[in-house]
C-alpha cells in the first residue's frame, strides 16, 4: 500500500493517488488497483478512502441535497426553479402546499421568488425534482443571492459548519447556504450584508488554502472594527438639552433581525443551532386559504436559518 499525494496537495486528472487496499470516492476512479485522480482539485485520505474535492464546477443534483432557486415559470401544478447548472428543477404544488390548495397556485409562489428545497429525486433526462415538505424548506423572503463555485460549498460550510457558524455568529446575519453555489444572506444593515459577500468571495477565492478559517475571521473583526469606529465618529456632540442621540438602526449599529442576537445557528446545516431565531415575515393576506407546509407547521420545530441535516459527502471538506 503506498500514497503518492500530500495533505490538500491540488493534483490533477490521471495524476497517481494511491495503490493497494484504497477505496476511489468523489473524484476518482480506479484501475488495476491504483486510484487516479479524475478532476482538478484538493486530494484528501479518509481511512482508507480517497477523494478529490473539486476546485471548479458546474452543480450536478444529487439526491438529498440543499438548494436555493429561483421560480421561473408557474404551469398547471407545477413551478420551475432555476437552480443553476444545465438542469431546471420541478416542484409539484403536492410537495410544497397543503391540500387542499387553489388551482392557481401562483396565489402562493410566483416568478422570481426564492425559495430553498430539497432535491427528491433526479434523472438526467427530466432534471431534478425538489419538495418543500422539510425543516428550513421555505419562500425566502428579502435579502439577497451571492453565487459561487459550486465546488467550494463544503469550504464555505467548514467542519461540522465551522466556518457558516463563525461568520454568522461574527456578523449576526441569517443565511442559507444551498449545495448549488448559491448563498441567501439577510441583514438589516447594508455595510455588513457587503461584508458577509466579500467574507464568502475571499473563502471561494482562498478554497485551496490552509487556515482559511482564522484569516476570514481576522478579516471580519477588522473590518467590523472599522465600521464600529466609523459609527462613533458620527455620533452628534451633545451641547445643552437641545441635541437628539439618534437611535441605534440609524448609527448604522450592527442588530440582527427583531433586535435579537443570533447564536450559532449554523445553516441549520451545522449541528450546533441557536433556538432564538425568528421566523421570516410574510406579507398579510386576506386569502390565506392555503400556505406553503413550513417546517414548524410539520413538526413543531422552529424557523431557523440552517442549512439542512442530511449528510453528502461534499460537506465532509475539512476545514484547516
Amino acid at each position: 500500500m503506498a500514497i503518492f499525494f500530500s495533505k490538500r496537495e491540488i493534483v490533477i486528472p490521471g495524476q497517481l493517488l494511491a495503490e493497494g487496499r484504497f477505496r476511489p470516492s468523489m473524484g476518482t476512479y480506479e484501475q488495476e488497483g491504483k486510484v487516479y485522480s479524475a478532476v482538478v482539485g484538493l486530494a484528501e485520505l479518509r481511512g482508507n478512502t480517497v477523494k478529490v474535492v473539486p476546485l471548479q464546477g458546474v452543480y450536478i443534483p444529487r439526491e438529498g441535497d440543499f438548494v436555493i432557486g429561483t421560480i421561473t415559470v408557474v404551469a398547471g401544478n407545477n413551478w420551475k426553479v432555476d437552480i443553476g447548472g444545465p438542469y431546471l428543477a420541478s416542484l409539484h404544488a403536492n410537495n410544497a402546499l397543503r391540500r387542499p390548495y387553489d388551482d392557481d397556485i401562483s396565489r402562493y409562489m410566483s416568478t422570481g421568488d426564492v425559495i430553498s428545497a430539497e432535491v427528491i429525486a433526479f434523472d438526467r433526462n427530466t432534471g431534478p425534482f425538489l419538495s418543500m415538505k422539510g425543516r428550513g424548506l421555505r419562500k425566502l423572503e428579502g435579502g439577497m443571492l451571492v453565487k459561487i463555485s459550486p465546488a467550494k460549498i463544503p469550504r464555505v460550510i467548514g467542519l461540522r459548519g465551522s466556518m457558516i457558524n463563525m461568520i454568522k455568529d461574527l456578523l449576526r446575519i441569517h443565511a442559507f447556504v444551498g449545495q448549488n453555489g448559491i448563498i441567501w444572506i439577510r441583514s438589516r444593515d447594508l455595510e455588513i450584508q457587503k461584508l458577509a459577500v466579500k467574507a464568502f468571495k475571499m473563502i471561494e477565492a482562498e478554497a485551496h488554502t490552509s487556515n482559511l478559517t482564522d484569516r476570514v475571521n481576522e478579516m471580519l473583526k477588522n473590518a467590523l472594527a472599522e465600521i464600529k469606529g466609523s459609527s462613533s465618529s458620527e455620533k452628534p456632540e451633545v451641547k445643552g438639552d437641545d441635541v437628539t442621540e439618534r437611535s441605534p438602526d440609524e448609527k448604522g449599529a450592527i442588530v440582527s433581525e427583531g433586535g435579537d442576537v443570533p447564536g450559532s445557528d449554523m445553516e441549520d446545516t451545522s449541528e450546533t443551532s441557536p433556538e432564538n431565531e425568528e421566523a421570516v415575515a410574510t406579507p398579510e393576506s386576506e386569502e390565506p386559504v392555503v400556505e406553503l407546509e413550513t417546517s414548524e407547521e410539520k413538526d413543531g420545530t422552529s424557523d431557523e436559518l440552517e442549512i439542512p441535516e442530511n449528510e453528502s459527502e461534499s460537506k465532509e471538506v475539512n476545514e484547516e
